[in-house]
This record gives C-alpha cells, sequence and structure tokens, in this order.
C-alpha cells in the first residue's frame, strides 16, 4: 500500500496550524506598513488595497523545511513572483504611481528576509505556543498495522504537532504487525483500558480496520470511563482521496472523500487571481495576438481560432480557444494526439505548439470562468471517454477548473502522451495538485512554467 492510500482526517485549525498558514500573509502586510511608516507614506487609499491582494494572493503560508534552498523554492521564488505580477499590473494601470518606488522596492527585498527570519524564530518558540493548547500530549495507537505504523511516523516528522506516541497495543503477536521493536508493542486490546487509565495517556488513535466494528465498539464503551481523548483514524483504502475532511448535516456525520478545494473563500481567492493574472497578461500580449492571428491567416485556409469541446469543473462540457495550428479542426468522437513531424500541422502551426503560443486564446477562457490559469490541462472529449475507462481515478481531475498550464506540464509531461504509463503519470500529478492546491502553489507553477516553456520540446 502506498502513502497516498493511507488515509487522515484533517487536523482542527490550532494554535500551531493558525500560526503557520497566516505567518507569511501577515508579514507581507506588516513590511508594508513598516516601509510606509518609514517612507512617511500614510497608510490610506491605495495602500489598504495593496496589502489586501497581497494578503489574498500570499495566503495560505508556506511552512518548508529548514533549509536555505526549500526555503527558496517554497516561500521567496514565489514571493518574487508575486512582487513581479504586481508590478506589471501596476504599471499597466497606472496604479503604481500611487506609490514611491523606493518604497516598493524596500517592501520587495526585505519581505523575504523578514519571513525567513520569522520562520525560525517561530521553530524555536513552537514548544511554547503548544503550551497553549495544553503542552505535550502522550497517545497510544491500537492497531499496530500500516495504518498505525504511518500515523506514528507522521507524528515523529513534524514535533509541531505536539503527539509523543508511547507505543501500541494489538491481539497479534509481533511478527504479524508492522513493528521492528518489541517493546512499542505495549499489550493486548483488552490490556488498554486499565493503561491508559494509569499512565497518564491523553489521546488513543484507533487504527483497526472497519471488519473489526465489533471490537472498535467494545473499546469506545471501555474507554468512556477515561479521560483520554479517543480518534479513529478510518482504513478506507482507495486509490485518491481529494481534500478529505469531516463535516456534519445538523447533527449527522458525513465524511468528504473527494472535494473540490475551490469551494467557498478559497474558490473567490483563486478567481480573483486568475482574472488579475489574465487581465494582465491579455493586456500586455494584444499586440501579440495579432500578429499571431494574422500569420494564422495568411499561412493556410481556414478559421484564426480553433474551439474544441473540453470537460471543465465537474466534467461539464466547455469550448475551449486555441489558435488554429493544423489544416484540419477535429472535434469529433475520434481525435488522434499530434506527433513530431505530424503532416496534419502548419508550418506556423508548428512554432505555436512549439513554443506554446497557440494557448495564449485561453486566457479569454479564465476571463469567461471556464477556465483557470492553473489546473490540469483539459484533453480533448474524445480522449476523456477513452482514458477514463483505462485509468481508475481519471475523472477526479475535473474537481477543478482545467487550466493553461498545470503541475504535471511543468514537471515533463507536456505534448503528446504516447503511453499509457505517461498518461497515469499525468494524471496523478494532476491530483496532488487537486490535493495540495493554494494559491502560492500556484505561483509556484506559474513560475516553473516561464522556466520551462522555451526549453521545453515535447510539445509539437
Amino acid at each position: 500500500m502506498t502513502n497516498h492510500n493511507l488515509w487522515l482526517f484533517r487536523q482542527q485549525l490550532s494554535v500551531v496550524t493558525l500560526t503557520k498558514i497566516l505567518l507569511d500573509p501577515l508579514l507581507v502586510v506588516l513590511v508594508l506598513v513598516g516601509c510606509a511608516l518609514y517612507f512617511d507614506e500614510p497608510f490610506r487609499g491605495p495602500y489598504p488595497i495593496l496589502a489586501l491582494i497581497a494578503f489574498t494572493l500570499s495566503f495560505p503560508g508556506r511552512w518548508p523545511e529548514v533549509t536555505l534552498r526549500a526555503f527558496w523554492n517554497d516561500v521567496a521564488m514565489p514571493w518574487f513572483f508575486l512582487v513581479g505580477l504586481l508590478l506589471l499590473f501596476g504599471f499597466a494601470t497606472g496604479y503604481l504611481t500611487w506609490f514611491p518606488p523606493r518604497l516598493i522596492i524596500a517592501w520587495a527585498l526585505i519581505t523575504p528576509l523578514a519571513m525567513f527570519a520569522a520562520h525560525r524564530l517561530v521553530r524555536r518558540q513552537l514548544p511554547r505556543l503548544l503550551l497553549l493548547e495544553g503542552g505535550r500530549r502522550r497517545a497510544v495507537i491500537v492497531g499496530a498495522s500500516y495504518l498505525g505504523t504511518s500515523l506514528q511516523a507522521r507524528f515523529a516528522r513534524d514535533r509541531a504537532l505536539g503527539v509523543d506516541v508511547v507505543g501500541y497495543f494489538d491481539d497479534r503477536a509481533l511478527e504479524r504487525t508492522k513493528l521492528d521493536d518489541a517493546s512499542a508493542l505495549l499489550g493486548k486490546l483488552s490490556e488498554l483500558y486499565d493503561y491508559v487509565n494509569h499512565n497518564g495517556i491523553d489521546l488513543v488513535y484507533i487504527t483497526l480496520p472497519m471488519a473489526s466494528q465489533p471490537r472498535t465498539l467494545a473499546l469506545l464503551d471501555a474507554l468512556r470511563d477515561t479521560t483520554a481523548s479517543v480518534y479513529f483514524v478510518p482504513d478506507i483504502f482507495i486509490s485518491d482521496l481529494i481534500q478529505a475532511r469531516v463535516d456534519h448535516i445538523h447533527g449527522m456525520p458525513v465524511v468528504a472523500l473527494t472535494e473540490s478545494p475551490t469551494l467557498g473563500v478559497s474558490g473567490i481567492g483563486k478567481r480573483i487571481s486568475d482574472i488579475l493574472i489574465a487581465s494582465l497578461i491579455l493586456l500586455l500580449i494584444w499586440p501579440v495576438l495579432l500578429v499571431i492571428a494574422l500569420a494564422v491567416k495568411l499561412s493556410s485556409p481556414g478559421p484564426i481560432i480553433f474551439k474544441q469541446r473540453r470537460y471543465g469543473l465537474d466534467g461539464h462540457e466547455i469550448l475551449v480557444y486555441k489558435f488554429r495550428s493544423m489544416h484540419v479542426s477535429e472535434d469529433g468522437g475520434e481525435i488522434r494526439q499530434a506527433s513530431r513531424g505530424d503532416p496534419r500541422v502548419t508550418r506556423v502551426g508548428a512554432f505555436l505548439r512549439r513554443t506554446s503560443l497557440d494557448e495564449l486564446p485561453q486566457f479569454i477562457n479564465v476571463l469567461q470562468g471556464r477556465m483557470s490559469v492553473v489546473g490540469p490541462r483539459p484533453h480533448a472529449v474524445a480522449h476523456n471517454e477513452q482514458y477514463r475507462k483505462l485509468i481508475k481515478g481519471y475523472m477526479l481531475r475535473h474537481k477543478v477548473k482545467p487550466g493553461i498550464t498545470g503541475w504535471a506540464q511543468v514537471n515533463g509531461l507536456r505534448g503528446e502522451i504516447e503511453t499509457l504509463d505517461k498518461m497515469r503519470a499525468r494524471i496523478q500529478y494532476d491530483i496532488d495538485y487537486i490535493r495540495n492546491w493554494s494559491l502560492m502553489f500556484d505561483l509556484v507553477i506559474i513560475v516553473k512554467t516561464i522556466l520551462v516553456v522555451w526549453r521545453d520540446r515535447n510539445a509539437y
């Protein structure tokens, strides 16, 4: 069983969790306020608007490993890209003239330094933050299976969770468990109650298979007479769980196994960023669009814009725009992917496809709300119907809007997909993107797209 088959409920928002997700966005605003004060600029008018935009685009904050490389890749580089995006938008709209250049430069340079210092400081203060939640807590795990040992490994990797696993309880012999150390096996299930009651155990995690319902119910009944908090970690072994969480409908608990990450406030933030980025890019590249349109029209007969049916959010059909790059415009039940040396591709079309310039009209799709700047690349309807029968979980990629660029594309899976294994890899990248989505992750992908699009030769 692989790691993505292990599912744990999302942890509640704790002091530590809130600190992690709010640290970077708050620093962005605080440094801007500090720079305004230093340069004797009143923090009103355009400044609160800039602070709100910057906070929204940097939320939630990232929490990388304590290495300079990880901090640069996950925090600093996306921040500089965000600043560049704001500068371009400000220049194109004239909004930039409201701010002194020295203030903007200082804000751009001081913020990542403040983030780095704050990350180091907060990591040192995490034990004190944990004291606000009652200090470190002692836990036992019921079930020495892969699920139980994986849970323990997660607690061990992230000390900020504040949980120390004392050991396991299991009715099986040591050789039938996933334990290497005999001392980690504290006893049988029948001994759990006494151990919890007499050894100051705060948390009990039950990782027994769902087939063991009678034993689980018996344990829950026995643990009612203790002060320990009890958690059930279900063994829902399905291949891809997207944004899994627990909710309730008028008191009835329900478990979300696959859900879009862009619902509610998150969806509003992504939509705002899409509109800002797409509007800015279209404003800057409209002369390029005119030149390409003229080149397509003069190079071969046919329409300038090629419209093809694709699957959008939740599998609903949408029309996606591209500059026509072939002599034909296929949109039927069978569509052959473009390959190297494909005779259907025009001379101008070959250049457009190699440089991804044929995708530029899709920024109009973004403004229409059909697509997003970042998301799984939309496949032709015929290809969707083909691969959904061959790849388990294929349709999960449609839990978000399709994108102009995506996590799979910046990891070398652009252009033609010659084998089923390559398509499986692309789908797994798409699902990983949905599972880990954030606005900052989108910015990272946009930066990587700019870096790879000119040197990648997989598209033709």
